[in-house]
């Protein structure tokens, strides 16, 4: 009778740790999925932050959860933006950024990947339109204030980002796949008879 009302009572719990295993396998399963596409990833968080700015426009409020937001977006673009390995402090250690055309060739590694950084924004804009239906969230506030603090924030993070890049030479963004001049196909086909 005893493991009876203890596998009753248990039952509960395991159904439940068994339905968040499901889950979050499935999850995983089309996260790892959308992986190879990033145009329809960032076209699904643009169209995730359409729906908060709409929101916060329909609702006239929530001027707190939108500055923390942008505060918590802006964060992520410095990490994405920076390297792995802080030239400052490893220029102690020696240089990882070839700052020489002899120096050895190193690729920017970024400290957040492409990937972490639009999990991170779409999760912080869905955090943000849940946020935004309880009142306890929307503090009264004057929100010209905020944008105008943003901004400033903005800006001189942005312009001592962009310092940084100059002064130790890298650029965090490749536009395309690099190609190289390889061997050209021969006219009869890419066949030779030798």
């Amino acid at each position: 009778m005893e493991a009876t009302a203890a596998d009753a009572a248990s039952s509960p719990h395991a159904a439940v740790a068994r339905w968040k295993s499901d889950f979050s396998r499935v999850f995983q399963h089309y996260l790892d999925r959308s992986t190879p596409h990033p145009l329809g990833r960032w076209l699904g968080t643009l169209a995730v932050a359409a729906v908060y700015v709409l929101r916060v426009y329909f609702v006239q409020g929530f001027y707190i959860v939108s500055y923390g937001l942008g505060i918590y977006l802006l964060n992520l673009l410095i990490g994405f933006l920076s390297p792995m390995v802080d030239p400052e402090v490893e220029a102690l250690d020696g240089p990882s950024l070839p700052t020489r055309g002899s120096d050895e060739f190193k690729p920017f590694i970024r400290r957040l990947p492409e990937f972490k950084f639009w999990y991170a924004i779409t999760k912080a804009f869905l955090v943000a339109f849940v946020m935004t239906f309880f009142s306890i969230f929307d503090v009264p506030v004057f929100w010209p204030i905020l944008v105008f603090y943003w901004i400033v924030l903005f800006v001189l993070t942005m312009r001592r980002q962009i310092m940084h890049m100059i002064k130790y030479k890298y650029v965090p963004f490749n536009i395309g796949k690099q190609k190289y001049g390889g061997k050209k196909a021969s006219p009869s086909g890419g066949l030779s008879r030798d």
